[in-house]
């Protein structure tokens, strides 16, 4: 017979390992944040949202944690319970309400919503419910009317519409990671060479809606390294004299 013997501190330390989850939100649009970092500074671990601005750490009631990213006033919350908690954060600079800043970089999942809405004739009954009570974002910058003639006067082409907008959200999430300014400060390429770089070594949508903050900038440093060495491999060498031939 097979016995297992688990002393008193392992049952207890198997015991206490929960998971305290929830959601960043922008304090002033309502919008969810992604890439931010969770600290648990009592246990010692952090960790980085997803890019629908969803957490999920380990931390024991009375762990304190800290979210923080750039461009917003770090917030400090203790762990009372287990229950999912949003947690609100606040920007740093001043907000102009009547400013609207279009960027597909940035939000693609509120450029993805806003989409959708405004090509609500592509998904009708065929679209999820939840399309038809989606709040503003957002307009894109082609002219809708135009587009739906071009694939669907009559709708049957609808599908492919959908596929189309699929696609383009696939692409803003690769390029809300994998931007210039993120990929120059950890290559040092600039103009050129970074636009070369990153046209070759551009990840997939599934690396960059699911990798961590760490495994993404080892990515980036490991294709660095190949990119390198595929420029010396490249580089044309100097051109060496014939050899003269003895008469």
């Amino acid at each position: 017979m097979l016995m297992l013997f688990i002393t008193g501190g392992n049952v207890a330390a198997f015991a206490q390992e929960k998971k305290v989850d929830g959601i960043v939100v922008d304090k002033y649009t309502n919008e969810r944040i992604a890439i931010v970092n969770i600290r648990n500074v009592t246990a010692g671990n952090d960790i980085y949202d997803n890019l629908k601005g969803e957490y999920n750490i380990t931390a024991n009631i009375g762990d304190i944690l800290i979210f923080s990213k750039d461009g917003y006033y770090p917030d400090t919350i203790k762990v009372e319970n287990y229950n999912s908690q949003a947690v609100y954060l606040k920007r740093t600079g001043i907000q102009l309400s009547e400013v609207t800043i279009r960027d597909t970089v940035l939000n693609p999942q509120a450029r993805l919503a806003a989409t959708k809405r405004d090509y609500n004739k592509a998904y009708g009954a065929l679209a999820d419910k939840d399309l038809l009570s989606l709040s503003p974002g957002a307009g894109v910058g082609l002219s809708i009317d135009a587009l739906w003639n071009s694939f669907s006067r009559s709708g049957r082409n609808a599908e492919r519409l959908r596929n189309e907008i699929q696609g383009d959200y696939y692409q803003n999430v690769i390029d809300y990671r994998f931007n210039r300014t993120f990929v120059g400060k950890i290559t040092g390429l600039k103009d050129a060479q970074l636009t070369e770089f990153m046209r070759r070594y551009r990840p997939g949508y599934w690396f960059a809606a699911n990798a961590s903050e760490y495994d993404f900038i080892t990515s980036i440093k490991a294709n660095y390294k190949r990119y390198l060495r595929r420029q010396k491999a490249y580089s044309l060498q100097p051109l060496q004299p014939p050899n003269k031939i003895s008469q």
